[in-house]
């Protein structure tokens, strides 16, 4: 092991047993070139077993006070202690005595250990039998030249690992130093010793893998386990260089795989970590620490019955108390809520991960990922670079047959998520310092008490989304009660707010307040109950859009608060990034919440109105999604053929007597729940229009007219089968039924005219006159039924026209005269065109061939040109 472990083995080596009998001596002396090991005198001097105060009394009845009379006692007992006691009961250095003991009684070895655990009790005044501070460096100085010029004696002395002041290594070496006299006790001994002195470090990173191997594992013996040692770290390297982008790069080299044979079945990684970081901690040994913890870590794997090739960081099981007493007893008590927390233990958040994403879980991603930054952060949080290499986590997580990306993922959900881990660019560290994550957690769990607050959030993002319509003329947005939702006939969205979630529990608050704003308006009932729909929140959904606005209403009041609260750039960016990924969450969970649309419906007249409630997906708007599943479903119509308009009218029925107001129909629509739903009344007059229009509107259609003469008993206006262009549902207009109109057609069809010219004008009922019976047909009461004058057959009309607004005065004369000759059966309807053009000062010779050319291809014919 150390240095105490080296001077146990020279002690045994020159104890005079046989070399056989010492494991692995064989080697140590081929490699010398000795054939046998002489005995020798050992003495040993060990600064922590003896007192400086405390005279101690030998068997053979010698009082040994210092230093130099223990080693001379040691070397020749009564008689060698004899030859310096003077300078051993003044406290006085003995000088050149030394150099004479050590011939005379070598060859001798001596073996100095805790030198400046020893010295740094001693002080100034000479009050103390083993002497002052200062002889005691002055016997150093003695004892060293003495053993240079002796002729057989080895010294050995242990000094604790010297460095500067201002490095770790100085700080972790505070406690075997002791403080500042100890340090000084050993900057002088260095010196002294420094002089002669052939250094030797006992134990580097990498002899500690045979060190921990052999104190804790048994030797390999067997053939098949240094083949299964040679598979698992040929495995191992070819993982590695395969994935070359995800490790460091030093895994890709040769020597690597050297370094996995030598460690076995250690990987390399925790002993890089174990001494390069670990051991920069104070009370922490290189060789003595590393033992204690990799003992406890390897019983306890043991004891799980661990199957894994290699121990790698994130096999360490730091949820083991053992281990993680091991692992905290070099840090500061508030280490241990951190690893609670966030990185091992029964309700860590790592664990938590991996519970809740199966494809983490699976390999325990999160749980690794945590232990290996830990084993790599823990000790280094007050260096200047903190962190471990997102690479070098996954080199102690990954085994061959796994992903890398897995842990890539794991350790960015953590980052995401932990209360304790930090993050800057690809490197990542454990604190005892909570990170913004932890403020922004405890600002989301305050905002529980401000609920308000949330609400608001949540509607102005939800009138923000709402902005887009979809299919709906206007949408109401979270209506306190049914007075602010207008009774009018066109359709209408309400979306409720989030206190009205709804369930498909019976009566829940959605559902109830759905009813109670159909029913009423105000104080008074509700006329138009057949233009609302209703789009709630699902209840259990809230719990989650909740507690996203929650987050980014943290992170918002982080981040307006970044100069109070004194945040670094590193953290403001971790602010900024969470923010914006909560702003996203919030967004992505608002249409997931508002996702129940409910419909009353009702199947005849005298059934009770039932609600459906249906569920929305897609990724449009929510209007666009809910106007889209309602016309899905046949709920809500922008659209009304004219074929179904008549068997609505023929079905409920809908005629009032022989015919019914346009008016009185477009309210029966928003009106009565078991008719259609339609988006507004246009959508109705234009059915109106196709059904008046139609060449068969006899047997799927209906006539219109302007009003009916009660006096005359008939229709005035009326028309069927022609063009209709009714815009306004509030203008005096009648559908009839079609029977009705086409037996009043009929009759104005056969119904007298007068004639244009008659030569004289017979008297009702004389000879000749022609009386009107109900029907419109013309009948002589004596004779019977006559034959009637025939109509007009011929119309010419003309009309000159604005040359500046051609188009739209023709489109008035087509829609108002000739659609009304077109639509007489048989008639033969010719429309001409004439252009006359003058032109005083004559047409440029460009505008005559586009015209000329224009008017071949269009078939106009013209005579063209002409001069003056």
């Amino acid at each position: 092991g150390g240095k105490t472990h080296s001077m146990l083995a020279l002690y045994h080596l020159f104890s005079g047993i046989a070399p056989t009998e010492l494991a692995g001596i064989d080697e140590v002396m081929a490699a010398a070139g000795a054939s046998r090991i002489p005995p020798a005198r050992r003495v040993v001097l060990v600064g922590n077993k003896i007192s400086p105060g405390n005279p101690a009394t030998k068997p053979d009845g010698s009082v040994v006070r210092t230093l130099w009379g223990e080693l001379a006692w040691q070397l020749g007992g009564k008689a060698a202690f004899a030859r310096l006691a003077a300078d051993d009961e003044q406290a006085t250095s003995p000088g050149d005595v030394l150099r004479a003991l050590f011939n005379d009684y070598g060859p001798c070895v001596i073996l100095v250990d805790e030198w400046v655990a020893y010295a740094r009790q001693l002080h100034d005044q000479s009050d103390l039998p083993a002497g002052s501070f200062e002889t005691q460096f002055s016997f150093a100085q003695v004892l060293t030249e003495s053993a240079k010029l002796a002729r057989n004696c080895l010294l050995v002395i242990s000094l604790p690992a010297s460095e500067t002041a201002a490095s770790p290594h100085a700080q972790a070496n505070d406690v075997e130093v002791g403080g500042t006299r100890g340090r000084e006790a050993l900057d002088r001994l260095r010196n002294v010793v420094g002089r002669v002195e052939s250094s030797w470090r006992p134990a580097s990173a990498e002899e500690g893998f045979e060190i921990v191997r052999r104190r804790l594992f048994q030797p390999l013996a067997d053939p098949a386990q240094f083949r299964d040692r040679d598979v698992v770290a040929r495995a191992f390297a070819d993982f590695y260089r395969a994935q070359q982008a995800e490790f460091p790069p030093e895994c890709r080299e040769s020597d690597y795989e050297k370094r996995i044979r030598a460690a076995y079945p250690i990987h390399p990684e925790v002993f890089d970590r174990l001494y390069a970081d670990w051991s920069t901690l104070v009370k922490f040994q290189r060789t003595r620490g590393v033992l204690r913890l990799m003992a406890a870590v390897i019983h306890s794997l043991w004891e799980k019955g661990e199957r894994n090739p290699l121990i790698l960081p994130g096999n360490v099981a730091i949820d083991d108390a053992r281990v993680q007493s091991e692992l905290t007893r070099y840090l500061s008590d508030n280490w241990v809520p951190v690893i609670e927390k966030d990185v091992d233990g029964p309700n860590s958040l790592p664990l938590k991960l991996d519970r809740d994403l199966p494809n983490l879980g699976r390999v325990s991603a999160c749980r690794r990922v945590a232990r290996a930054i830990y084993l790599g952060s823990a000790p280094t949080t007050a260096a200047a670079h903190q962190g471990i290499e997102d690479r070098r986590v996954k080199l102690g997580c990954a085994m061959p047959g796994e992903s890398p990306a897995v842990f890539g993922d794991a350790l960015r959900r953590m980052a995401g998520a932990g209360t304790y881990l930090y993050q800057d660019g690809p490197h990542y560290w454990y604190s005892t310092q909570p990170t913004v994550t932890k403020l922004a957690e405890d600002r989301a769990e305050q905002f529980k008490r401000n609920p308000d607050r949330v609400a608001q959030e949540i509607e102005k993002r939800l009138r923000k989304e709402l902005e887009r319509k979809g299919d709906f003329p206007r949408i109401h947005p979270m209506p306190a009660t049914g007075a602010d939702v207008p009774d009018d006939v066109d359709a209408r969205l309400v979306v409720l707010g989030v206190d009205r979630p709804y369930s498909k529990e019976s009566n829940s608050a959605g559902e109830l307040a759905a009813k109670a704003i159909l029913e009423a308006r105000g104080n008074a009932p509700r006329l138009y109950r057949n233009t609302l729909v209703f789009l709630a929140a699902d209840r259990t959904r809230l719990q989650d859009l909740d507690e996203a606005a929650r987050k980014y209403l943290a992170w918002e009041s982080i981040l307006s608060e970044k100069v109070q609260l004194n945040l670094t750039p590193y953290q403001v960016t971790q602010a900024e990034t969470q923010k914006s990924a909560a702003d996203g969450t919030v967004t992505a969970r608002l249409p997931e919440t508002y996702q129940w649309l409910l419909v009353p419906a009702q199947g005849s007249p005298q059934a009770p109105i039932t609600w459906q409630a249906l569920r929305l997906s897609g990724s449009d708007s929510l209007a666009a999604r809910a106007s889209r599943k309602l016309r899905s479903d046949d709920l809500y119509l922008t659209t009304f053929a004219s074929t179904r308009l008549r068997l609505e009218l023929e079905r409920i029925p809908l005629w009032r007597g022989n015919h019914v107001a346009v008016k009185q129909l477009v309210e029966d629509f928003a009106a009565y729940p078991y008719l259609p739903r339609l988006r507004d009344a246009n959508v109705l007059l234009q059915a109106i229009n196709d059904g008046v229009g139609l060449l068969t509107w006899a047997q799927d259609g209906f006539a219109f007219a302007d009003r009916f003469d009660d006096a005359a008993g008939r229709y005035l206006g009326l028309r069927a089968g022609q063009m209709l262009k009714l815009t306004d549902a509030h203008a005096p207009g009648l559908l009839v039924k079609p029977d009705v109109a086409a037996r009043q057609l009929d009759g104005e069809r056969a119904a007298p005219t007068v004639a244009r010219v008659t030569p004289e004008v017979p008297t009702p009922g004389a000879p000749g006159s022609v009386a009107a019976s109900p029907s419109g047909r013309g009948q002589d009461p004596g004779r019977g039924p006559q034959p009637v004058a025939a109509g007009p057959k011929r119309y010419h009309g003309a009309a000159v026209l604005e040359a500046t607004r051609v188009g739209r005065d023709a489109s008035r004369i087509a829609d108002e005269v000739i659609a009304h000759l077109v639509g007489l059966v048989g008639a033969r309807v010719t429309v001409t065109i004439e252009v006359e053009a003058e032109i005083p000062g004559g047409a440029p010779d460009k505008v005559v061939r586009t015209v000329t050319e224009n008017a071949r291809t269009l078939k106009f014919t013209s005579q063209g040109f002409e001069q003056e």
